[in-house]
């Protein structure tokens, strides 16, 4: 986990400054450099935590594998600026990624009274955020900005009745950290660009997943 960690730190720190300099430094390609290695070393940090200290079994940790795996390849697509086809597979990629996870929670035993309260405590907070991207996403757009907030907001509702069942809160703290991370890259993109997104969004969404690959340790293995 520690090695891991300290991939995603170095690569963070990278992508973060590539994120502060790239407007001051067009076509630089050490900025170049920092963007790409920094986000595959930062990525490649969540899977070294998930699989070094040994692979995963059963269905929770063939899902969050998988869900790592998705999301390693979303970083990726979302790498290019401007980019609206890589930007669409990115989504989709962290779309099935957030598919995965909400299979891994199922996974663990839903208790049915928690897991409905939580899905109508989170439908309004996803109805006003939803509102709030699809009245700024292009036409095109649109369908696939609802679809993603209904998964994300589902997967959070799941992880909470799978913390319910087992009393980890890791997993609503990991899923919590994922929604909120999700929230800055739309921001960034139907909104606009600001490095606040970034400084904000990235940190929440590495901190997610190396939690995911943390609960492994209790799930999985």
């Amino acid at each position: 986990m520690t090695l891991g960690i300290l991939f995603v730190v170095i690569g963070l720190t990278a992508v973060l400054w590539a994120e502060w300099a790239g407007p001051t430094r067009p076509g630089s390609s050490l900025v170049l450099a920092c963007a790409w290695g920094g986000k595959v070393l930062a990525s490649t940090g969540f899977m070294v935590a998930a699989l070094l200290p040994g692979l995963p079994t059963g269905t929770y940790g063939a899902a969050v594998v998988a869900a790592l795996v998705l999301s390693f390849a979303g970083d990726l697509l979302l790498v290019p600026k401007g980019a609206k086809r890589a930007f669409l597979a990115g989504l989709v990629a962290f779309l099935l990624g957030h598919v995965a996870y909400a299979v891994a929670f199922t996974a663990l035993g839903l208790p049915m009274g928690p897991t409905a309260l939580a899905f109508g405590i989170i439908a309004g907070p996803a109805i006003v955020v939803g509102r709030y991207f699809v009245s700024r996403a292009s036409a095109q757009m649109k369908a696939p900005v609802v679809a993603y907030i209904v998964v994300i907001s589902a997967m959070v509702a799941l992880a909470s009745g799978a913390t319910w069942r087992t009393g980890d809160p890791l997993l609503l703290l990991a899923a919590g950290l994922f929604y909120a991370s999700d929230v800055f890259v739309a921001r960034q993109r139907f909104v606009g660009p600001d490095f606040l997104n970034r400084a904000v969004g990235l940190p929440l969404y590495y901190a997610a997943q190396l939690i995911f690959a943390l609960t492994l340790d209790s799930f999985a293995r």
